[in-house]
C-alpha cells in the first residue's frame, strides 16, 4: 500500500480545515468582541517495521528503528482570548471590558451565555439587553425612561432620573480555561467541563478587567497575520497535492511495467 497517498490526503484535509478557520477569522474582523481561533495539528500513528532497541541477535540492540508516518490531523481549534482594541463610540450603553472577564447573558432557552460584546441596548421595559434582545445579567437593573446612566471602571453604576439617583455595582464572570468555552454564535459562549465553572467578581478587583463606558472591544483578528497564515496554508495544501500527484505517477509507472 502506498502510504504517501493517504498521508498527503490527510495533510490536504488538515490544511482545508486550517483555511476554513482562517477564513472565519477574516470574516469576523469587524465583529465586536470576536476572538480569533487557531488550529493545532498533530502527527498520526506510525507504522514501525523495526522498533528501536530491538534485539538484532547476539545481544545487540538496534540503535535506531524504522518508522513510517501516516500523515497529520487537526487536534483542536482553540480560541485566543487576547485583548482586542477598544473603539470609542460615544454610546452610553456601549461597554467594553479591558482585561479578564465576560458579561453574563440570559439566553432564550434559559441558559447563561457569556460574551465580550458590550453593544447593549434598552428594551421597552427598560431592561439592558443585547442586540438580539437577550437580557444582560451581572447586576444590571431596569433603566427608567429619560435617565442618565454612568458606569465607572470599577463597575459602579449611577442612574440619575426624575425620581433621584440610584446606584449599584456590576459583576463579571471569568473561567480558569476560557479556551475550553463552547462557541454558540451571536458573539456568545457557554460553559463546558473543559472551561470550568464561572467565577464572578467586581470589575477592577482580584484580577477582573475594568468596564469602559462608551467603548466597544473590537475583534482581536490581525489582518496581516491572517493573510500570511492564509498564504502558508495554501502553499502547504499545494505541496500535499503535489505529493498525491507524484505518488499517482509512481503507481502509474509500476502499472505500465506489465505492458
Amino acid at each position: 500500500m502506498n502510504l504517501s497517498l493517504y498521508s498527503a490526503a490527510t495533510g490536504m484535509e488538515a490544511q482545508q480545515l486550517n483555511l476554513n478557520t482562517i477564513a472565519n477569522n477574516l470574516a469576523n474582523v469587524n465583529t465586536p468582541g470576536f476572538k480569533r481561533s487557531k488550529i493545532e495539528f498533530q502527527d498520526m500513528l506510525y507504522q514501525k517495521p523495526r522498533a528501536s532497541g530491538s534485539d538484532s541477535g547476539g545481544g545487540n540492540l538496534v540503535p535506531t528503528g524504522t518508522e513510517v508516518g501516516n500523515g497529520a490531523r487537526v487536534a483542536a481549534t482553540s480560541k485566543v482570548f487576547t485583548q482586542g482594541q477598544l473603539t470609542a463610540t460615544g454610546e452610553k450603553l456601549d461597554l467594553a471590558i479591558q482585561g479578564d472577564g465576560f458579561f453574563e447573558v440570559q439566553r432564550s432557552d434559559g441558559t447563561i451565555g457569556y460574551t465580550r460584546d458590550g453593544s447593549f441596548k434598552v428594551n421597552a421595559q427598560g431592561q439592558v439587553v443585547t442586540v438580539d434582545g437577550m437580557p444582560v445579567l451581572g447586576g444590571f437593573q431596569p433603566v427608567p425612561a429619560g435617565a442618565t446612566l454612568t458606569i465607572a471602571e470599577n463597575g459602579q453604576v449611577s442612574v440619575q432620573s426624575a425620581s433621584g439617583t440610584q446606584g449599584y455595582r456590576l459583576t463579571l464572570a471569568r473561567f480558569a480555561n476560557p479556551a475550553g468555552l463552547q462557541s454558540l454564535g451571536g458573539n456568545q459562549y457557554s460553559e463546558t467541563a473543559a472551561s470550568g465553572t464561572p467565577e464572578t467578581g467586581s470589575p477592577g478587583e482580584q484580577g477582573f478587567g475594568s468596564t469602559i463606558q462608551g467603548y466597544i472591544e473590537s475583534s482581536n483578528v490581525n489582518i496581516v497575520e491572517e493573510m500570511v497564515a492564509l498564504i502558508v496554508a495554501q502553499r502547504a495544501y499545494e505541496i500535499n497535492s503535489k505529493s498525491v500527484q507524484s505518488s499517482d505517477e509512481m503507481l502509474q509507472n509500476v502499472a505500465n511495467m506489465k505492458r
